[in-house]
């Protein structure tokens, strides 16, 4: 048996292909009463039964995507694995499209994701703006965004308080000890990266040894931590406290001490950010300001899909708590264990 094709629909709804398209795609304006004429000879001809005509008919796919930016990145895999077991758990699977941080890329992903009618996005994104935004609402798509938004009513988010973060772990460096204490930051286009940066600044700005000079960027990978030290320590040889906007940089840092022949804690203490599991297998191991990762995807999810059935219509905001790991990095003689 052969399968119908949009020809077959259009045929027999007695209108053009392109009505067909517009109903599709929920793009474009159609009256209801073709609309139906449309939806009807979808089902009747089983035209692509499992996604469009059970979307069309107003009933829900079971299926939701979640557009990370990097998913060679340790902190998003652990992320996804919290948005895939409560979707699991819910009914729902899941498909996991990676952005590369490119903006085309990403938008190229919602229009195929709209034609396949899932029933809501969770975005780990940077590049997302309001008019995306506006546009998903329009077409009544629900979504999320996660970790990478700001805070604002117009959608829902769940992050974690990286400005707090930011200055719990320049206050742990400040408590172990360092006299200056330099900031490996993340690119500036991420909200995270430049909160974090603010709240490093508004830490130390107030000591007589800062300066701008202090804050090298490092691009959130191991390669940009290892030349951001490099930067730092022929600026400032006398460094002795590192605080990378992620546990990323964090290692490259210490990979880079390592090479250069500083002695980590005793010379130079580093903390990171985000809580990865890689931050454990150091030597020494690194201290990190921890984001409960596995806990924002599953929250996202729960969200996303309380949104899908209704049963929240508002968009709610979660910001949630981070915590200091304490580990080799910074164990000098002056901390104390709480």
């Amino acid at each position: 048996m052969l399968l119908a094709t949009i020809r077959d629909v259009a045929k027999l709804a007695g209108v053009s292909v392109a009505t067909v398209s517009r109903v599709l795609n929920k793009n474009g304006y159609v009256n209801k009463e073709t609309e139906q004429k449309v939806i009807t000879a979808i089902q009747q001809l089983q035209y692509e039964p499992n996604a469009v005509a059970r979307g069309l008919a107003g009933k829900r796919t079971g299926t939701i995507a979640l557009i990370l930016p990097d998913i060679s990145n340790p902190f998003f895999p652990e992320m996804a694995r919290g948005v895939e077991d409560v979707a699991h758990q819910l009914g729902y699977t899941v498909i996991l499209c990676n952005s590369d941080d490119h903006g085309v890329k990403e938008r190229s992903y919602i229009e195929v994701l709209k034609k396949k009618y899932i029933d809501g996005i969770i975005f780990a994104s940077n590049t997302l703006d309001e008019t995306d935004v506006e546009e998903m609402q329009k077409n009544d798509l629900p979504l999320v965004i996660l970790d990478r938004a700001p805070i604002q009513d117009t959608f829902s988010v769940v992050r974690s308080k990286n400005y707090e973060g930011a200055q719990l772990a320049v206050k742990h460096l400040l408590e172990v000890g360092c006299k200056r204490i330099a900031h490996i930051y993340g690119p500036q286009e991420f909200l995270t990266a430049k909160e974090r940066m603010t709240g490093y600044e508004d830490a130390v700005r107030h000591l007589p040894w800062y300066s701008p000079s202090l804050m090298v960027p490092g691009n959130f990978r191991i390669d940009g931590g290892m030349k951001a030290i490099e930067q730092l320590l022929s600026r400032h040889p006398d460094v002795d406290g590192i605080f990378a906007g992620n546990d990323l940089m964090a290692v490259g840092a210490l990979k880079a001490l390592y090479r250069l022949g500083k002695k980590v804690p005793e010379e130079v203490a580093i903390c990171g950010f985000d809580g990865i599991a890689l931050t454990e297998i150091t030597e020494p191991e690194i201290t990190t300001v921890a984001q409960p990762i596995y806990e924002m995807g599953s929250l996202a999810a729960k969200v996303l899909i309380e949104k899908i059935t209704a049963t929240v219509k508002a968009n709610p905001i979660h910001e949630l708590e981070v915590s200091l790991i304490r580990r080799g990095s910074t164990k000098r003689g002056r901390e104390t264990d709480e």
